[in-house]
């Protein structure tokens, strides 16, 4: 497996290709942030948006790719941009691999990121035992944070990993 950091450009010119991700995650029942049924062009906007935010360098994509150049995950960092949390980051959208957030979590070491926080859906579409097995601590969370792919509202957790002491 191959992990790349990917460009604003390459987000754009491989659309259909990410699209594929959080419409397979969403019909298996994750909770990514959409609901069922998907809208004409809502995955599409919602990687161009992924793609200006990246090209803004205000969040950094990951992708993994099998031996074969397939994509078969993505994970993102988004970075906090303002003084008072500038050492730390955002893990969002966590698609398939567990080393995917071990190149997530270097990455944010080299850019002196401290902390990282994330949140997933409690139940069938989240990935709490996933986080845990990584080393993220449990924070909290809120009830009927999200609709679920389903559309059933479901809490949330919370989880922060510290990365190095400040």
């Amino acid at each position: 497996m191959k992990i790349d950091l990917l460009s604003g450009e390459i987000v754009t010119a491989r659309l259909s290709e990410l699209g594929g991700l959080p419409t397979d995650a969403v019909q298996n029942g994750a909770s990514v942030g959409f609901v069922l049924p998907l809208a004409d062009g809502e995955v599409e906007a919602y990687w161009r948006k992924v793609g200006a935010e990246v090209s803004a360098g205000d969040k950094l994509l990951f992708a993994a790719f099998d031996e074969g150049g397939r994509l078969v995950g993505s994970a993102q960092l988004a970075l906090e941009p303002r003084a008072n949390g500038r050492h730390r980051a955002e893990v969002q959208k966590v698609m398939v691999l567990a080393a995917l957030m071990t190149r997530v979590e270097a990455e944010a070491r080299a850019r002196g990121r401290a902390l990282l926080f994330l949140d997933t859906s409690v139940g069938e579409g989240g990935a709490t035992k996933f986080y845990e097995r990584l080393g993220y601590t449990l924070a909290g969370g809120i009830p009927d944070f999200a609709a679920d792919p389903d559309g059933r509202l479901a809490p949330n957790a919370i989880y922060y990993k510290r990365l190095a002491e400040r």
